[in-house]
């Protein structure tokens, strides 16, 4: 890769994530610029650039330069992000694995307390049954799915090492119809037969690198280094965090607001009045969109998605389901 001058005017991309083509003086073409060099990372603006010299050590930068479409930012980092050193892993979102966990968790935690609240405004009971089933069954609920969430993922990292253990013994035994079966993957890519053949039959000699290379190529799966127990107990851990937490929310309401509420409106047994039922399942219908909302705007943190668009589209299919919810309660109250 040649180096990289600072440029003299360049327009940048477009911030969006829809793929740019690829500067000329990268492809070769000829009307390519001499090459010119490239100052080290400073952190500081270069008078003649459009965005800021990415600093070394920065978690953030590469991902910037990749939403920005920046070519020369990404240039930056890459040969300056240690020094001069060898390089090593550039820093990736790893929270990213535990996306799956925290919407799956969030987004179920909250329609299942809001069809409590649902079936009980839609059935006409008290918030006091409303606070008692509410909060057993999402703490029932919040440990169920943190478990399942547990098992699953254990077992899927001991399938992943079993099949490791496969892939190795045939490529112990028979690495000829292991490379072959490479070969015809890449094939399949585009690759010439003959130079599949080269880059494979040279891979081979690392045994780790070629059995890993293989399982990702032909199984579409990485293989964690260990037994996966601790990473399965985190990802259910953070199931259930995610379940209890979003899903308590609408279910508060019916502990808080009774408390607050002027004793007068409280009735002698306890009972609200039609009016402040009605209230109480409004406020919550307020605090279920807005958990909703929040979800998806954190979500958005490991994706190129607006935060205001992510929240939208997660408010919109949840509010669906929740309405869904409600008109069944009254749909199963009208028939008793």
């Amino acid at each position: 890769r040649p180096p990289r001058g600072p440029s003299t005017g360049d327009a940048n991309p477009a911030l969006s994530c829809q793929p740019q083509p690829r500067a000329p003086h990268l492809l070769g073409s000829p009307g390519a610029r001499a090459p010119q060099p490239r100052p080290a990372a400073s952190g500081i603006m270069s008078s003649s650039e459009a965005t800021p010299l990415l600093t070394v050590g920065n978690g953030g930068t590469a991902q910037r330069a990749y939403q920005k479409r920046d070519v020369d930012a990404s240039m930056n980092f890459h040969d300056n992000k240690n020094g001069g050193k060898p390089q090593e892993a550039e820093p990736h979102k790893e929270s990213g694995d535990l996306l799956k966990s925290v919407t799956f968790g969030g987004m179920d935690g909250i329609l299942t307390s809001f069809a409590v609240v649902a079936g009980a405004a839609g059935g006409g009971l008290g918030w006091q049954v409303v606070l008692v089933m509410g909060m057993s069954n999402i703490l029932a609920d919040a440990l169920s799915m943190g478990v399942g969430e547990f098992l699953s993922s254990r077992a899927e990292s001991e399938w992943m090492r079993e099949e490791r253990n496969r892939e190795t013994w045939e490529f112990e035994n028979y690495p000829e119809g292991e490379i072959r079966e490479m070969i015809d993957i890449y094939k399949s890519k585009g690759v010439p037969e003959a130079e599949a053949e080269t880059m494979l039959r040279n891979m081979a000699r690392y045994k780790e690198l070629f059995v890993d290379h293989m399982i990702a190529e032909e199984l579409q799966m990485i293989v964690p280094e260990d037994d996966g127990s601790w990473d399965a107990f985190y990802n259910g851990f953070i199931m259930f965090l995610s379940f209890a937490g979003f899903g308590s929310a609408p279910i508060l309401v019916y502990a808080i607001f009774p408390l607050i509420l002027a004793r007068e409106h409280v009735g002698p047994d306890g009972e609200l009045g039609d009016e402040d039922h009605e209230l109480l399942f409004m406020i919550a219908c307020v605090v279920t969109a807005v958990c909703l909302f929040i979800l998806g705007a954190l979500k958005s943190h490991f994706s190129c998605t607006k935060w205001y668009v992510a929240g939208c589209e997660t408010l919109a299919l949840g509010g669906t389901c929740a309405a869904v919810a409600y008109l069944v309660g009254q749909l199963v109250d009208g028939a008793i």
